[in-house]
């Protein structure tokens, strides 16, 4: 049967997003050693689970005010050198990382979240993303506390890492409001990116019916939906492929008012899916773009059957 309610998620052509891989490995790169992604280790593991995000940002500070503000996160900054780096804490827990990255005045691509695939051999999903046409941005390293992980680009340019944490996945629940609840992947060519990432991280893929003449295709692992991927739309050809994603909150159009209050800007306003609830994306102040989406009790992530 279906179960009810799989959600798809496309981001209209308001959101342009460039990379700078080279930005990326920098910002990344270094003797840093990073924290786990989790406080309490599990012995959970999800291949194609997006388990963590990274906010690559030129204000750390100002970041942590914007999120905060919005989202209710706190901070533990972990600051080593020159290396500004702070975990978000929601009710306590990690939530996400941040990186500050300063971005020089000729520099025209913008401060993003870099989004964390779970795998359980790193070397062996680069290999197979090398080999099927996907490209390095920073080489599969070894970090003391968090694990063994790598960046990288799929074929059609998507900045993307994969991780295989020490202190486990996250189990699979219901993200409380303040938490990552979705991620989506825009490209020109959906079945086709669909096609590689099924072959990195073993996805089942399933097209939704749709009748906006697009594509929309979701990546599922242990029966479970893990992301979707959308065609961009016709008129962004010049737009570059990305990874977005979407944050819980109660309600989408007061989470974009408070967002404009608090210095960031408004790229796809509050509009209402295909389910009756409503979603948006964001910028934060530097530039950043993520989603907001309303979730209920009713909705399922669990995979078309």
């Amino acid at each position: 049967m279906l179960v009810n309610r799989v959600r798809y998620l496309i981001a209209t052509g308001a959101v342009g997003l460039a990379l700078c891989a080279a930005c990326v490995g920098s910002a990344m790169a270094g003797s840093f050693d990073p924290p786990p992604i989790a406080d309490q280790p599990s012995t959970e593991h999800h291949v194609g689970k997006v388990i963590w995000a990274e906010l690559v940002t030129p204000d750390l500070a100002g970041s942590e005010r914007f999120y905060a503000g919005l989202f209710g996160w706190t901070f533990r900054d972990l600051n080593s050198g020159d290396r500004h780096y702070a975990v978000a804490l929601l009710d306590g827990e990690p939530v996400a990382g941040l990186v500050q990255h300063l971005v020089k005045a000729s520099d025209k691509r913008q401060p993003f979240w870099l989004t964390f695939l779970a795998v359980q051999d790193v070397d062996a999903a680069t290999s197979a993303a090398v080999g099927h046409g996907g490209k390095v941005v920073v080489e599969p390293r070894t970090y003391n506390s968090r694990g063994r992980q790598a960046i990288l680009t799929d074929p059609q340019g998507a900045v993307f890492a994969v991780i295989a944490s020490y202190s486990g996945d996250p189990p699979d629940y219901l993200a409380a409001p303040g938490g990552w609840i979705w991620s989506s992947l825009l490209a020109h060519d959906a079945d086709t990116a669909a096609a590689f990432y099924q072959t990195v991280f073993g996805y089942e893929v399933f097209d939704l019916e749709n009748d906006d003449g697009m594509q929309h295709v979701i990546l599922s692992t242990d029966n479970y939906a893990r992301a979707s991927v959308n065609t961009l739309p016709a008129d962004s050809a010049r737009r570059h492929p990305h990874w977005l994603n979407f944050v819980r909150v109660a309600d989408a159009a007061d989470a974009a008012t408070k967002a404009v209050a608090l210095g960031g800007s408004v790229l796809v306003p509050p509009r209402v899916d295909r389910h009756g609830g409503k979603l948006a994306v964001i910028a934060d102040p530097a530039g950043a773009p993520f989603g907001v989406m309303e979730w209920t009790d009713a909705d399922s992530k669990e995979e078309p059957k």
